[in-house]
């Protein structure tokens, strides 16, 4: 069995802080994956990735301390099933606004009985010739609330057998409230939203979690109780990394 550490971690009450790679670099995933990070997530949402350069991502994670996870582009059955074949063991579903949809996600992650993933993988195969006994138990299975109906729906969204968590993305719940994301520290309907979601992953036993807008954010989301936390991205990093160096390198001209 390969042990979902960051899943582990956030059940029994700690945050488990990620790294969200989307530069599509398979040489960032395995930097970055052997930081000490919690988990690292390729984003095939939003970020820079083909299949192969997503595969090429996991083998360079493979063997390092942080657990593999993946933004799928959409909730669909045949993306997510490619994922998990080639040895994502967190799966991020995005824009789930309804029970109905937090089912279709969870049925796509889970084998039979529990859910409806087709039987065979590739680079999983990796994992042991027991995986499939331990796969459903040890996948974590996270399903992204970023609207204003998601947030109505939170409890029964969260309720769904075979999701483990929420994952909020903050700058969506702030353009479905009406509002640039700039704004949403200012808000008191995003302040209430994210309260309401909390409040539903209590009820449910379900891990809350966030994206955080960078390190300090995480922190601050951290202490406001969310436990799945993307802190930073590689682009960010690199971006932050630079303007630092150029600023300090100007100090000279000065």
């Amino acid at each position: 069995m390969i042990p979902n550490t960051a899943k582990a971690k956030m059940q029994s009450g700690q945050p488990a802080f990620g790294f969200t790679l989307g530069m599509g670099s398979a040489l960032n995933a395995e930097l970055m994956s052997r930081s000490g990070i919690d988990f690292v997530m390729i984003d095939r949402q939003h970020g820079s990735w083909g299949e192969d350069s997503a595969i090429a991502a996991l083998v360079a994670i493979n063997g390092s301390s942080a657990v593999p996870m993946a933004r799928v582009a959409r909730n669909d059955y045949t993306f997510i099933g490619r994922l998990l074949d080639e040895g994502v063991m967190g799966m991020i579903v995005p824009m789930v606004d309804t029970a109905e949809q937090a089912r279709t996600a969870a049925d796509s992650c889970r084998l039979p009985p529990h859910g409806r993933r087709s039987w065979g993988w590739g680079r999983a195969k990796l994992y042991g010739d027991d995986y499939a006994e331990w796969i459903n138990e040890q996948l974590f299975v996270a399903v992204q609330l970023e609207s204003v109906e998601a947030v109505e729906n939170a409890e029964a969204i969260l309720s769904t057998p075979g999701i483990d968590a929420c994952w909020t993305g903050p700058s969506d719940l702030s353009l479905s409230l009406g509002f640039h994301p700039s704004e949403m520290d200012e808000r008191d309907e995003h302040a209430r939203a994210l309260e309401t979601i909390l409040t539903a992953c209590k009820n449910t036993g379900k891990i809350p979690g966030i994206a955080g807008g960078g390190v300090e954010d995480a922190l601050r989301r951290a202490g406001q109780g969310f436990r799945f936390v993307t802190a930073t991205s590689d682009g960010g990093l690199l971006s932050a990394g630079a303007a630092s160096a150029v600023a300090r390198l100007a100090d000279f001209a000065a």
